[in-house]
């Protein structure tokens, strides 16, 4: 269901590698959410580097959603990167796992094609 991998660098200095594999995959990063600021800004301290990525590649939104317009709640994609001892873990959900568990059934490949670009974008990123 998640799909994880690790890489010695930190989470700030995965952030361009991440902009520029999203990139070559079409992809566009669309909001960054710095989840231990957030949480900071709350009276939390999360310790650790926590990002969450918005990605999104516009020709297959624009597919999905074509398809079925409920297909929104499920975008845009999400890269999850937060700091480990060893550097930092980048990860996601599968999105053919989440539209077999949203219910949501689209007659053609897109889910299993973004799913791979996804893969190839982390471990691009990575290193």
């Amino acid at each position: 269901m998640i799909y994880q991998k690790q890489s010695r660098f930190s989470p700030d200095e995965l952030d361009q590698p991440i902009r520029d594999a999203a990139q070559r995959h079409r992809f566009g990063v669309l909001n960054v959410l710095d989840l231990r600021a957030t949480l900071r800004n709350k009276g939390i301290d999360l310790g650790s580097e926590a990002r969450v990525y918005d990605i999104c590649n516009p020709q297959a939104a624009s597919q999905a959603l074509a398809h079925d317009p409920a297909v929104a709640t499920l975008l845009p994609c999400r890269i999850a990167v937060y700091s480990t001892a060893a550097g930092s873990t980048l990860a996601m959900v599968h999105p053919t796992d989440l539209f077999a568990a949203s219910g949501l059934h689209i007659d053609s490949t897109l889910p299993a094609d973004v799913e791979r670009e996804l893969i190839a974008i982390i471990d691009e990123a990575a290193g």
